[in-house]
């Protein structure tokens, strides 16, 4: 497998935000996700799952309290009492319109896609916006009722559901006309304590199922206002509901601020029975806090105020052990957070508001399979923070490999810094005058020798800069004309001629950096890439996809390569196949061309391509059983796939110039010690 000395890094502090909402959007099979801190992320289920827009950065101050899709386009609604949709080409808010009603708790869409019909105010209005082509429009505004915080439109858009303090109020979207339900208070409750209905749900037969603060899932008649039954989930609140996406509408799952799921069927009660009833069948436990949001597919897919997204398979029967059965939990994002320097020896490291440069440590010692001592410990060099309070945060960031040139970008803006690093000095210096060329990058990365610098700009571009002593100068625009959506990885070669490029519309094309023209384009693949590298000795590319596939693709014949032909005909082991985590960087070993180094957030992986592939019987993590067997038998089980999984949690694995591993990790645990308490816990026998 290779013996490197390993750098060990775990004072990258990485903390993700808490999920605050979420929508899915059945058509595309997307899954929007609103973070605290108002970073937004999609999520593509039909491929595995992928986080497909890597980020639209949030900004201080700004809280997103729901999302909503009306056909292909996303809005989201927040505390600042604006409603946004968002570029999702360009990564961006496309625009914000003021609602004039204070904070809005909540908002959605008919079924028809014509009305953004509910921002659920503060000043206690449910507001109709009319979906336009290019914008929306206020439309009216119903009966001004208490402060709205949950909202829900029946399937015809005849009726919207609005839970408030105490009450449910059914209102005719034609007529305006009202009737209210009146939300009992609970068994023991104070008078003086109101409820808050904080999710209700209108379904097709016109019941309506509501979750509130004392604890309770009620169903209702939305007919006649009658109260057919109440379940008592918990001691403390319902927060969240989801109606399953299917047509008979016969599961809905509600998250409490305990952490738990419980999941009701309307099934009948009793077995040869045809009257059918709302059942409580099953609880889940999947997070420690609050369980603030709620997405019911063929899976309940979850999300907690601790930070993780939770895809649970609500399948009635398990028979086997599947791929489609298992829990699959996502952490940690599906970009690389860390940029390193391989020649001087630094790590960067992004944070939402700031940036921090590290220098490694070092030891003069190299005895192979011992921890070895320090002998200069890490050092923190600069932390770079974004200027002004309430300004956008960072959506990328780049170090050069020489460690001279420092790059972030937000939204609205792109910084270039030059940095003198000495032993004892340390000088940052803004580079005042940039192209003006250089705005709404989503990438940025710097070319092998430190001379350009590449940013992904709008509608699949790349901006190319050149560098030097303090300044900086636009060269040229690379562009491909078969797409519009956001390129996502930027892959220049060592020897500087290429500069690989892959878009979330899974297409992967490669430049010519001396001619400034595209080169060729890899033949597109079903499944959108999640790391690309270009080999320094071979020439060739080397991709991997969302569904965990390999290709190698010649750009000197412009065709796969012979062993990548061989693997997709032999095909890849089941073990690697089911892995639930991408792939997200690759490199090459220089003293070993035949070496591919990869690696996800569970396993380090060389792949040596002078090896057989192993077959769907083989053995496939082998590499401790390989060690205790006599060298000939040895050679014998040998296969191309060598994984270690000795670290926690990885967030990057890079392969400095003097051939040593810098391993950045950041185990869940140290996570989940940094959250705060949860609001409520439940204890043993309580």
């Amino acid at each position: 497998m290779g013996e490197f000395k390993v750098h060990r890094v775990r004072f990258f502090d990485y903390m993700p935000s808490a999920i605050r909402s979420m929508a899915f959007n059945s058509h595309t099979e997307r899954l929007a996700v609103a973070r605290a801190d108002g970073a937004v992320e999609i999520f593509n289920f039909a491929d595995n799952y992928f986080q497909e827009k890597q980020v639209i950065a949030g900004r201080d101050g700004r809280s997103i309290e729901a999302l909503c899709w009306v056909g292909c386009r996303l809005f989201s609604a927040g505390l600042d009492g604006e409603i946004t949709e968002y570029d999702l080409e360009n990564l961006r808010p496309r625009y914000s319109i003021e609602a004039y009603g204070g904070p809005i708790w909540t908002i959605s869409g008919n079924s028809e896609g014509t009305l953004l019909a509910q921002a659920g105010c503060e000043d206690g209005t449910v507001k109709m916006f009319e979906v336009l082509e290019d914008r929306i429009q206020f439309q009216r505004n119903l009966s001004r009722q208490k402060r709205i915080i949950s909202l829900s439109w029946h399937p015809s858009g005849a009726q919207i559901a609005a839970g408030m303090m105490d009450m449910i109020r059914i209102f005719d979207s034609e007529t305006h006309a009202t009737h209210r339900l009146l939300v009992d208070r609970g068994v023991g409750a104070s008078k003086s304590r109101e409820v808050v209905v904080w999710s209700v749900a209108c379904l097709n037969d016109h019941t309506i199922i509501s979750g509130d603060s004392a604890g309770k899932v009620q169903i209702w008649d939305g007919l006649t206002g009658t109260l057919i039954r109440t379940h008592l989930v918990t001691k403390w609140d319902v927060l969240v509901l989801a109606v399953s996406q299917w047509q008979d509408e016969s599961s809905v799952i509600a998250g409490t601020s305990e952490g738990t799921i419980v999941q009701f069927q309307f099934i009948s009660s009793t077995v040869g029975q045809q009257d059918k009833l709302w059942v409580r069948t099953r609880t889940f436990k999947n997070h420690s806090h609050d369980v603030r949001a709620l997405v019911h597919t063929d899976s309940a897919v979850i999300s907690g105020m601790d930070t993780q997204l939770v895809v649970r398979p609500l399948l009635d029967k398990v028979e086997k052990n599947t791929q489609e059965s298992a829990l699959r939990k996502i952490a940690f994002p599906h970009r690389n957070l860390v940029s390193c320097a391989k020649k001087a020896g630094l790590l960067l490291f992004q944070f939402p508001d700031h940036l921090e440069l590290w220098r490694l440590g070092e030891s003069d010692r190299n005895t192979p399979g011992e921890s070895l001592p320090v002998k200069r410990k890490p050092e923190k060099l600069i932390q770079l923070k974004t200027k002004l309070q309430g300004e956008d945060h960072i959506c990328c960031s780049a170090l050069s490999p020489c460690g001279s040139w420092l790059s972030y970008a937000t939204v609205a803006a792109v910084r270039l810094y030059r940095l003198q690093i000495s032993s004892n000095n340390i000088s940052i210096q803004k580079v005042s005058k940039l192209p003006r060329e250089l705005k709404s990058v989503h990438q940025l990365c710097f070319s092998s020798d430190s001379c350009r610098l590449f940013a992904s700009s709008s509608f699949s571009s790349v901006v190319v800069v050149a560098l030097d002593q303090t300044d900086c100068k636009y060269l040229h625009t690379l562009k491909h004309k078969s797409s519009r959506q956001p390129i996502h990885i930027l892959s220049p070669s060592e020897d500087g001629q290429w500069l690989a490029t892959a878009n979330t519309d899974c297409e992967i094309h490669v430049f010519n950096l001396r001619k400034m023209k595209l080169h060729c384009s890899v033949p597109a693949y079903s499944s959108c890439p999640t790391a690309v590298s270009i080999h320094p000795t071979t020439g060739n590319l080397v991709s991997v996809h969302a569904d965990q596939q390999i290709f190698e693709f010649s750009l000197k014949q412009k065709e796969y390569s012979e062993w990548s032909r061989q693997l997709q005909r032999q095909g890849l082991h089941p073990l690697w196949l089911q892995r639930d985590t991408p792939v997200t960087s690759i490199a090459f070993n220089p003293n070993n061309p035949a070496h591919i180094m990869l690696h996800d957030v569970f396993m380090f992986c060389i792949i040596d391509q002078s090896l057989p592939l192993p077959e769907a019987k083989t053995k496939f993590y082998n590499q401790m059983i390989l060690r205790s067997l006599p060298e000939p038998q040895r050679l014998r089980e040998s296969h191309a796939f060598k994984t270690c999984k000795n670290f926690q949690h990885l967030l990057s694995v890079n392969l400095l110039e003097d051939l040593s591993l810098v391993v950045v990790e950041r185990p869940l645990v140290d996570i989940v010690a940094q959250l705060p308490a949860p609001v409520r816990q439940k204890k043993f026998a309580t």
